[in-house]
């Protein structure tokens, strides 16, 4: 009776952990609140940091003022990383002035930025809960 009341928690946790998780992505740090945030969450290394050919991608755009916390649901588990853009004036895209970012950015694990953005790996972060949450600090060079 014992085995069988052990095997049924087993077999339920494993459930629960196999299930669809939500991540939430908290984000700090901009410098005002025109324009969009562009979210966006791969698996694929190759498709990082810009996921938008991403089919399996998750992408949200979020006016700035309501951008400070955005869920994702249903989530399978994996590895990903996440790359947001503050696109201040709106027209969807990371604005240059001679390879130097005009508008704001952040990644998931706020890797240190050198020269261009982060490999997949330094911004990889595991799902393997129901609940997951990364804290995002934007970054602007100008």
């Amino acid at each position: 009776m014992g085995l069988g009341i052990g095997a049924a928690a087993l077999t339920s946790a494993a459930a629960a952990a196999a299930s669809p998780a939500t991540l939430e992505v908290n984000i700090s740090g901009l410098r005002n609140m025109k324009g969009n945030v562009l979210i966006c969450v791969t698996a694929n290394p190759r498709f990082f940091p810009d996921c938008s050919k991403d089919t399996k991608s998750f992408r949200i755009t979020r006016p700035a003022r309501d951008s400070a916390q955005v869920s994702f649901r249903g989530i399978a588990q994996g590895t990903y990383a996440i790359a947001v853009i503050h696109d201040e004036n709106g027209n969807d895209k990371m604005d240059m002035a001679v390879f130097i970012p005009k508008e704001g950015f952040g990644f998931s694990r706020n890797p240190a930025i050198v020269t261009g953005p982060p490999k997949f790996k330094a911004a990889a972060f595991a799902i393997d809960a129901v609940v997951v949450s990364q804290q995002i600090k934007m970054k602007y060079m100008l």
